[in-house]
């Protein structure tokens, strides 16, 4: 069968040439946002996501905390394309030709699930190196669009000093975008208009929210089952979208505008569709244009599930205080969040306990709930509080000492079912 029989529809073949690519290390398919971020930057990821923390912001207070300058907000540390330029050996670079283009080509790519840890803080100004690999590729049905798969890629990140920040497994599941066009999934799901009455209640919330800053949240103070949040975000709006790109870049798809959209166009013609002007604009133009999002299947615009990863951890520092440390956060995104809903982050602790080393620790779990009662995205994470017993809190130790070790261990994680 020809390439353009079957482009937007997973085929044994297709699925069979993705797995040839598990292992092996790959240039990212797009140079990292930030090369060297720096102060503005941190502020700039921070705000994209409305996250007001001190810490991240202003040069005035992050030397009165533990860490005596700013540091970047914990999701500058990976994200995909934010940071880090590709570390390859000349074997793995001559073994680039073998992985052009998308064994899945058309076929629709939603964040669906992730896996992150953080070891140590980025300070400003630094080059960041990171390896990056297919994982896994897991066969798995979809009642969205007919036959899915999972696609996991793992990644992991070091400073220029050597120093080893955090890494990631996160998952694309792949669907036909055709096959969901047809079932329809969420073709009864509507967002009703919000009254005066509601969206002053959510007023009310988001004025009550801030951080907490620099009063320690110390872990004898702490018990199972104290909650966490709940945190405000949204209504949902295509602003909130703009934004976010403006600190978080254009993504692993490299949309640019004008000239560099030409150039961007040559390089994946089949990520641009015409628009009903005739033009050739982006599939990511789902999370703007109702008429695209029609296209993959749902009833109208939504978010990315980045975003609601963003808003997970911005509940976590919230809560945790700047003498704390976010160590793990698992999530999964399991139901769109349209343009118009609401999200409520919000958890409880499940666990008080000494992690390796006798470092104070808590479990959270936690999700995104809509306003008609829907978990989105349930997740949970760890957090490391200092202690008036055993003091500050002391960073997670990293699996290995080099990148390379640090990234074999990350993908160990994935392939031993924690991810």
């Amino acid at each position: 069968m020809s390439d353009s029989a079957t482009a937007g529809i997973i085929t044994d073949e297709g699925v069979a040439r993705l797995r040839a690519r598990i292992g092996v290390p790959q240039v990212y398919p797009v140079p990292p946002h930030y090369l060297r971020p720096g102060v503005d930057a941190f502020r700039h990821v921070a705000r994209s996501y409305g996250d007001d923390n001190p810490l991240w912001s202003d040069p005035s207070h992050a030397p009165t905390t533990r860490w005596k300058e700013q540091i970047a907000p914990p999701p500058l540390i990976g994200g995909d394309s934010l940071i880090g330029e590709d570390r390859l050996t000349d074997t793995e670079l001559d073994q680039q030709k073998d992985l052009r283009g998308d064994p899945l080509r058309g076929v629709h790519a939603f964040y669906a699930a992730s896996q992150r840890e953080w070891w140590a803080p980025l300070t400003a100004d630094q080059r960041i190196f990171r390896r990056t690999a297919l994982v896994g590729v897991v066969d798995k049905p979809s009642e969205f669009g007919g036959r899915g798969v999972q696609e996991w890629t793992s990644q992991a990140y070091r400073t220029e000093a050597g120093v080893l920040l955090g890494a990631q497994n996160r998952m694309m599941y792949r669907t036909e975008r055709g096959k969901a066009r047809e079932r329809k999934k969420y073709a009864d799901v509507t967002v009703e208009p919000w009254g005066e009455q509601q969206l002053a209640a959510l007023d009310e919330q988001l004025a009550a929210e801030s951080p907490r800053g620099s009063e320690p949240r110390w872990w004898e103070d702490v018990r199972v089952g104290d909650l966490v949040g709940p945190l405000v975000k949204g209504p949902l709006t295509v602003t909130d979208m703009v934004c976010w790109h403006v600190g978080m870049g254009m993504g692993m798809y490299g949309v640019a505008p004008l000239r560099l959209a030409h150039r961007n166009r040559r390089r994946i013609p089949r990520f641009y569709h015409r628009d009903e002007l005739g033009i050739p604009d982006v599939m990511q133009r789902v999370h703007w244009d109702p008429a695209y999002a029609r296209k993959s299947g749902n009833p109208t615009t939504f978010d990315y599930g980045r975003m609601r990863e963003t808003w997970l951890i911005h509940a976590c520092t919230d809560w945790m205080g700047d003498d704390a440390w976010l160590w793990r956060l698992r999530v999964e995104f399991r139901r769109f969040n349209y343009v118009g809903d609401v999200q409520w982050v919000e958890g409880e602790v499940t666990r008080h306990y000494l992690a390796e080393g006798d470092r104070p620790a808590v479990d959270l779990d936690l999700r995104t709930r809509n306003q008609r009662g829907e978990v989105t995205s349930p997740a949970a994470a760890t957090i490391l509080l200092p202690s008036r017993e055993h003091g500050p809190v002391r960073l997670p130790d990293p699996p290995g000492n080099t990148l390379d070790e640090a990234f074999d261990a990350t993908i160990e994680t994935f392939r031993g079912g924690r991810a």
